[in-house]
């Protein structure tokens, strides 16, 4: 079986071992691939490793060797499905991998807010405290999360760690979900219509997958049911928050911030309007990309790889 790699360095930039891979077939890795090279770089390949590799009808067209894609991702949205299963191409992800990471994330951000950790650092570096002649001194309001509400739109596996994470903070939780929630009913989780979510949450975020439905989920009328001192964190999808419609309420204040991993195009092409506020936390899609998570990553994509080998399906789509 020839194997190859077509974006490797996001996922491993050298930390790990592509060793297991190796052992399956004859690998080839190549840290990235523009759009152009895609089939060229592919022509040989019995299965192929991707990323964010763009894949449809007219890269399978080219490719009649091809039996295998197999997404180092959860989402999938990369590759048309249908033109897949039409070439006989098997595609598989991989879920849950983050679920740990993207929590702590959500936290982090959640007490960057609420603790002003780093700004009150730099103003003692900038000697404010010695001017300030205080023992105690603060500049930005600081807040503790015994008492305040989360809403979490999406109560899959991520949805639920957040939550567990925020009951041990002594936090009420809610969600807004498709479907009951059985797990998330018996620890005593409430489940919200969106507006009552979203009007009535001092933290909103985000955990459902960009779909045609959940496209443009939060635009300027949802996010204007916000409170005034909320704040909203997007570590899903960039296309699932209206960004212009963002930019408006951080803007004007109407709500107190917003904490983003994604955005809609990354990376960005050009300096992107959102990033010039002051109440906004933006990060290059980081959550995923902790060591442990990434190892866990790989490992899973290579069950994956080796499943399909001996003919068991795993993590199908």
């Amino acid at each position: 079986m020839n194997i190859v790699i077509l974006d490797g360095h996001v996922l491993n930039p050298g930390d790990l071992s592509w060793d297991g891979f190796s052992s399956v077939g004859n690998l080839t890795v190549y840290e990235n691939t523009a759009p152009e090279d895609v089939v060229e770089r592919s022509k040989g390949a019995d299965a192929l490793i991707i990323n964010k590799i763009r894949m449809g009808e007219a890269e399978f067209r080219e490719l009649p060797k091809l039996k295998y894609i197999g997404i180092t991702a959860t989402g999938y949205n990369i590759i048309d499905i249908d033109a897949a299963h039409q070439y006989g191409i098997t595609v598989t992800n991989v879920p849950e991998y983050s679920t740990d990471g993207v929590a702590e994330t959500v936290f982090a951000y959640i007490l960057a807010f609420s603790r002003r950790v780093k700004e009150h650092s730099d103003l003692v570096k900038q000697g404010e405290w010695e001017k300030s002649g205080s023992f105690s001194f603060w500049y930005y309001p600081l807040s503790e999360l015994w008492g305040k509400r989360i809403g979490i739109i999406g109560m899959g596996h991520i949805g639920m760690r957040v939550a567990e994470i925020a009951s041990a903070f002594g936090m009420d939780v809610v969600y807004t979900s498709r479907t009951d929630k059985k797990e998330a009913e018996m620890k005593g989780y409430k489940r919200y219509d969106l507006e009552k979510l979203l009007s009535t949450s001092d933290y909103v975020t985000i955990h459902t997958p960009l779909t045609p439905e959940t496209k443009n989920m939060l635009c300027l009328k949802e996010l204007s049911l916000m409170k005034a001192n909320a704040i909203l964190i997007n570590t899903a999808r960039g296309g699932i928050v209206n960004e212009a419609d963002l930019y408006t309420v951080l803007k004007e204040k109407r709500i107190q911030g917003a904490a983003i991993d994604v955005i809609s195009e990354e990376p960005p092409r050009h300096y992107h309007p959102l990033f010039e506020l002051d109440n906004l936390i933006v990060t290059p899609h980081i959550a995923w990309t902790a060591k442990e998570t990434r190892t866990r990553l790989m490992n899973a994509a290579l069950e994956n790889l080796v499943s399909y080998t001996i003919g068991i399906r795993k993590n199908v789509i």
